[in-house]
């Protein structure tokens, strides 16, 4: 019984991490191109702006369909996905701490970061436990 419900609360929480980063990054890479959720092109850091050989808007849109594609990988192998976009947003937040401007931005995206491992983690373990889920 204790076993059951171990292995229940293990899947429900997995499940919720799957489509949490996997969803979030398809929503945020398309709001790439609307600007709806924020200007996306406040978070560039100047030095690396300066160093683009097209526009800010340009930018966002290419890290964009990174996002959109790591959620997809998130949604079809999430082992993988988690490890992507683990490493996705710890370079993000790396980008935002030089400027000193979104310290609480790159903070948050270093806490989903260890979230986005751990779910690989689990992933792996769901896998060689109970097979795809």
């Amino acid at each position: 019984m204790e076993s059951k419900n171990t292995e229940q609360s293990l899947i429900l929480t997995f499940k919720l991490l799957k489509f949490t980063f996997g969803i979030v990054p398809i929503v945020a890479g398309a709001d790439k191109f609307t600007n709806l959720l924020t200007n996306w092109e406040q978070y560039i850091n100047p030095s690396i702006e300066g160093l683009l050989p097209f526009s800010g808007s340009t930018f966002m849109m290419m890290v964009g369909v990174v996002e959109i594609i790591a959620g997809l990988i998130v949604l079809k192998k999430t082992e993988i996905g988690g490890y992507i976009v683990a490493a996705w947003l710890t370079i993000v937040a790396l980008t935002l701490l030089p400027g000193l401007n979104y310290v609480d931005v790159a903070v948050r995206d270093l806490v989903m970061a260890v979230a986005a491992f751990a779910m690989a983690r689990i992933a792996k373990i769901i896998a060689l436990n109970y097979g795809t889920v």
